[in-house]
């Protein structure tokens, strides 16, 4: 059977292929009556799933990370993409390909991870370097900083998304330290290491959830251990060249409100604090671009970002528009006038509306 794609999926259409489980709820509708709530993802993003009829089997054996094979239709519902189940059945993990079911970066993460190392081996602190190189070139750290996701659902929440988001926050890091004129060492060091302890955070495969670790500590007091455990490695290790790296790392959150310990008070705690989140918003951005599956312009609403994302290219003109084609883009853009009904000419009388045809329908309940 030949996978199709949920980007490719068209309305009205009759579909039978195989997709992953993310969300797998059980409802109950106003006539007391339960069904199944699901999303199906792969790839390409995700998409809506309803079946109505409700069956203890396959509430059994179908659940959230489940590979299933399911036959329906695609309608759409308010705007997106719904999927309306006639049949399920549970595929086993080793009769796919995970490929076609994890979204991932789009530049290989060999790549990426040489790029991060060159812009490490080109500081000029040595002692950050050398931490830096240290931490990332150790055997286990690097083997999950080039599969890790950023996030669980968020912003860079696919494969090698962390090391897309890191190599993106460091190259942002060196062209900001010098436009304002701040020392890119530390600001290098914060990009680089804000989020790394997310290998601890989260789970990896195509069901990321949080660790036991990652929920009773987290990434930021994880950050912190591991500047420790790879500084007293390095001989004379500055004490104050820490403890600003700690503070960048405590800080990077902005706000207390945001779950911040600290708020930036360098202004390299606070340009990495402004590199991270204007990355992983413009991340979050790019996604939805690729993956909202509502038509038109316009996604749906964004519980993270508070808004709905305009997810169509922008007007671009390399050449000016020729006085034929502006007036015909006026032509195209300008709304049709609207027609009022014809007044009756003098000396006409007016239509009459009889009293009764006003009244047609109109019930009054007896007290």
């Amino acid at each position: 059977m030949t996978k199709l794609f949920i980007s490719d999926l068209q309305g009205k259409e009759e579909i039978e292929s195989v997709f992953l489980v993310k969300i797998f709820n059980v409802m109950e509708g106003k006539d007391g009556k339960k069904y199944f709530n699901i999303i199906l993802t792969d790839s390409t993003g995700e998409m809506e799933a309803r079946l109505w009829h409700y069956s203890a089997e396959i509430e059994k054996n179908i659940s959230k990370g489940t590979f299933v094979k399911v036959r329906g239709k695609v309608n759409f519902y308010q705007g997106r993409k719904q999927f309306i189940i006639a049949h399920i059945e549970k595929v086993e993990q080793n009769d796919v390909s995970l490929d076609d079911f994890v979204m991932k970066a789009v530049e290989d993460p060999e790549v990426m991870y040489k790029k991060l190392l060159n812009i490490v081996d080109g500081l000029t602190d040595v002692y950050i370097r050398d931490l830096l190189r240290n931490i990332i070139t150790d055997g286990e750290i690097a083997r999950r900083l080039k599969i890790w996701q950023a996030g669980k659902s968020i912003h860079h929440a696919y494969r090698s998304g962390l090391l897309e988001h890191i190599l993106s926050c460091t190259e942002l890091a060196l062209h900001l330290s010098k436009h304002y004129k701040v020392n890119e060492n530390y600001v290098v060091a914060g990009c680089i290491l804000h989020d790394i302890c997310k290998i601890y955070e989260l789970t990896d495969g195509v069901n990321v959830e949080y660790t036991e670790e990652g929920k009773l500590v987290g990434h930021l007091v994880k950050g912190l251990e591991i500047v420790d455990r790879f500084s007293y490695k390095i001989k004379n290790f500055p004490h104050y060249t820490k403890m600003h790296i700690k503070h960048i790392l405590l800080a990077h959150h902005g706000e207390y409100e945001y779950g911040s310990p600290k708020i930036p008070q360098t202004s390299e705690a606070y340009l990495v604090h402004l590199i991270d989140l204007m990355d992983s918003k413009m991340g979050s951005f790019d996604i939805i671009r690729k993956t909202d599956n509502n038509t038109g312009h316009w996604s749906g609403f964004v519980k993270h970002l508070d808004r709905i994302v305009y997810k169509s290219e922008l007007p671009f003109y390399p050449e000016y528009i020729q006085e034929e084609e502006h007036h015909h883009e006026e032509r195209q853009e300008r709304p049709e006038p609207k027609r009022e009904a014809p007044k009756p000419q003098r000396g006409q009388p007016e239509p009459k509306t009889s009293l009764g045809n006003m009244l047609s329908g109109f019930k009054v309940d007896k007290p």
